[in-house]
């Protein structure tokens, strides 16, 4: 199966391209600087040069065609402006979106945000993302040539990964490995009836696999 990633340098998609690459997956990163692509092919995945920002539908597409699923983890980062928040985390999630509709890939999987909302208020750079990634969301949702799900962690962490969470419709605050994070995406990937649901991932107590399996009604 053939995995593209949108965001393919961030630091939950290099884990998740990774475990992909352990489990025999082919997973493609989308990359917006050559330079990344030696991290890529490290982790096992196919770097592909390609600028969510200055893209076409068209050209995001063929990039698409093909593949078995496609993942949304890119991100403007913590230290960009309000503006980018609208070009990548808002912009570039519903151009991903619409190229997978186009290239016919169904399974659609989002790296959201906890308390991700398009009515959220403020005026603070991280209100404004919460907005952008909330009316992404929203967007994904209301395509019906999609089998989505949105995953919303809480507060990110580079702690070894543990393997327990808490993965529910609503979990209330907490952090999370991002390596438990990527670990819950290849579940996720692999749990066809998790389509159609928004889901909050903290750590917790209960093994990934399990907990996707319980919110799938497996």
């Amino acid at each position: 199966m053939r995995i593209v990633i949108a965001g393919g340098h961030g630091q939950i998609a290099l884990r998740l391209e990774r475990l992909l690459a352990l489990r025999g997956y082919e997973p493609a990163g989308l990359i917006r600087r050559e330079e990344q692509g030696d991290d890529l092919r490290e982790a096992g995945a196919e770097p592909v040069l390609l600028d969510l920002e200055s893209a076409t539908v068209e050209e995001v597409a063929a990039h698409l065609q093909g593949a078995d699923a496609a993942v949304f983890a890119a991100g403007a980062g913590p230290g960009s402006g309000a503006a980018r928040k609208d070009t990548v985390d808002k912009g570039a999630a519903v151009l991903f979106a619409d190229a997978a509709v186009r290239a016919g890939v169904r399974r659609f999987l989002v790296v959201s945000s906890m308390g991700a909302d398009p009515r959220h208020e403020g005026d603070e750079i991280f209100d404004v993302y919460l907005r952008a990634k909330g009316e992404a969301d929203a967007y994904v949702r209301g395509l019906d040539a999609l089998d989505w799900t949105i995953l919303r962690p809480g507060s990110l962490t580079n702690d070894p990964g543990t393997g327990l969470v808490r993965l529910e419709a609503h979990t209330g605050r907490g952090a999370v490995p991002r390596d438990d994070v990527a670990a819950v995406l290849v579940e996720l990937l692999e749990t066809p009836a998790t389509a159609g649901l928004t889901l909050e991932l903290v750590g917790g107590s209960t093994p990934v696999s399990v907990a996707v399996k319980s919110v799938a009604g497996e």
